[in-house]
């Protein structure tokens, strides 16, 4: 194969893993009724005048399925833990007992069930389009390079056609599987 070709194809792969990842990412803010501490992964914190991740300042645990424990390792950043919790609007009510941040994570109702069923359905059409632009930018590569037989840009066609199936069937399996994750009491 041609070494034009197989860039393209290489790079058309490397753009759709990334809106698989991206998916991914975004998927794990989604929260299903279980407690992760990867429902305070976009919580910034201000520490001593600059914004920061609360990871970086704090332990985060979940001791149980509906309890995350922020132990900050310095004891004056509770309130400004608390505050950073508030402000990330994540609908968190955070109780602080002077030593530990406690937040109950309540159950979800059913409404609220299919709202993020439906923000689920968005990020996994945005990563659809990801795939569908990256496929578009490689055909019209394909089709621009002169020095490549038309048989070659042929196939060169069906396997990236062949690649935008696989990363669709993949963003379909992985919406299927979250949407069971949040549908689930």
């Amino acid at each position: 194969m041609n070494e034009d070709i197989q860039f393209i194809l290489d790079t058309t792969k490397e753009s759709m893993d990334n809106a698989i990842a991206h998916l991914k990412k975004a998927f794990l803010n989604i929260r299903a009724g279980k407690a992760s501490p990867a429902m305070l992964g976009s919580v910034m914190v201000d520490y001593y005048g600059s914004q920061t991740p609360l990871s970086q300042v704090a332990n985060v645990n979940t001791p149980d399925g509906r309890t995350i424990s922020v132990q900050p390792w310095e004891k004056s950043m509770l309130q400004e833990i608390e505050r950073g919790i508030a402000y990330a609007n994540l609908g968190f009510n955070p109780m602080n007992n002077g030593e530990v941040i406690i937040i109950n994570v309540p159950p979800l109702t059913e409404e609220r069930r299919k709202i993020l069923a439906k923000q689920a359905k968005a990020e996994a059409e945005d990563a659809k389009i990801s795939i569908r632009t990256a496929r578009k930018e490689a055909m019209n590569e394909v089709k621009k390079n002169d020095d490549v037989s038309e048989d070659l840009k042929k196939n060169a066609e069906i396997d990236i056609q062949a690649l935008t199936d696989k990363f669709v069937k993949i963003i379909d399996d992985l919406f299927d599987t979250k949407e069971k994750e949040i549908m689930t009491v």
